[in-house]
């Protein structure tokens, strides 16, 4: 039976709508680029006990290829059977949807049958599409299960989505959030504007996924005018990739950007703080070479931390790029009040038990 938002425990839509973190779960591999099931639970466990109010699996970070792989389903179950093992604190859960619309749905389909509250709607395999298939296959997938929309960068795949399409897809009753991840201002406008000219804001819910922007996009209130009134859109937590790692720092930066927009004020360290946070990016997500090592980035933050065995991705050529490994190490050495080594050192045998 689909899915509606409306059947949510009240404890989900208010995680979702009030704003979190949800980091994008990584995937743990062996030396033979296997599964490895006790670090990949050790992983979900390091995001629940840092204070993630959700995880998203099976999307980017995860790597798309866990299809081709036969993982999908094993890596989407492992994770809600973890948590809801590890924690009785809710935690919103959104699967990953990927594909034209058979497969979306299917994927759909066995995100809800494994107690998943959200697909989280990539529009990569619709290339080409016009606005109206690309609405008409959001329905079509949003009839399953409530939607996260996903604005994807065009550098890793994604397609350029107009602000029509955006106040087409806010109007669809379960859209439930979007995470804004073009990289691009212009196009975070487009998605604001959108959802204001939809009437959505109390609806959606505005995640980044501007891993470049993270601390700017928290702390930016959108003024947007409609119908002669000022209307004022904030972008309510984060759904990142960055925030696979380090992800305790997040949760503690997470706290006090919330703390500092509730007194009414940006302090000047708000500013340092979002240029800290992107300069750690560029290093984690392989800037300096188009993001190649972006997913490889984040494992070796984990490798270091002991979370991780190894850096191996599903796909043989990815890795570090370069000068990844060096630029990881000097904004690890630079800017420790972001990490969480200490955090990890503590709990690291207790989740990899």
């Amino acid at each position: 039976m689909p899915l509606r938002w409306q059947d949510w425990p009240s404890e989900i839509s208010r995680i979702l709508r009030n704003g979190t973190v949800i980091p994008a779960h990584l995937l743990a591999l062996d030396a033979n680029r296997r599964l490895d099931a006790r670090r990949q639970r050790a992983l979900t466990r390091y995001y629940i006990d840092a204070g993630a109010g959700g995880l998203a699996v099976g999307v980017h970070s995860t790597q798309f290829a866990i299809r081709e792989c036969g993982l999908y389903e094993p890596v989407l179950r492992l994770a809600a059977e973890t948590a809801r093992d590890w924690t009785r604190r809710p935690l919103v859960l959104i699967a990953g949807l990927v594909g034209r619309t058979d497969q979306a749905r299917h994927e759909a389909h066995t995100a809800l049958d494994l107690g998943y509250h959200a697909g989280l709607l990539s529009l990569a395999a619709l290339q080409g599409a016009s606005e109206d298939d690309l609405i008409a296959h959001c329905r079509a997938v949003a009839s399953v299960i409530p939607l996260v929309g996903f604005y994807l960068q065009p550098a890793v795949g994604g397609i350029a989505l107009s602000r029509s399409f955006w106040r087409r897809f806010a109007e669809i009753e379960q859209v439930t959030a979007i995470k804004i991840a073009p990289f691009d201002r212009y196009k975070t406008l487009d998605v604001v504007q959108g959802v204001a000219a939809a009437r959505a804001e109390d609806r959606v819910a505005l995640y980044t996924g501007n891993d470049d922007n993270i601390v700017f996009d928290l702390i930016t209130p959108f003024l947007v005018r409609r119908d002669g009134e000022d209307v004022t859109i904030r972008i309510k937590g984060g759904l990142l990739g960055h925030w696979s790692v380090w992800t305790k720092g997040a949760v503690d930066m997470f706290a006090r950007l919330r703390a500092s927009l509730d007194r009414g004020v940006v302090d000047r360290d708000m500013l340092t703080l979002a240029a800290k946070v992107t300069d750690c990016n560029a290093a984690f997500f392989d800037v300096a070479n188009g993001f190649r090592g972006c997913i490889a980035g984040c494992h070796e933050v984990l490798r270091r931390q002991g979370l991780f065995e190894g850096i191996w991705c599903l796909d043989p050529q990815e890795g570090l790029s370069a000068g990844q490994a060096a630029a990881i190490e000097r904004v690890m050495r630079l800017y420790p009040e972001l990490g969480d080594d200490e955090f990890v050192k503590s709990n690291r045998e207790r989740w990899l038990a």
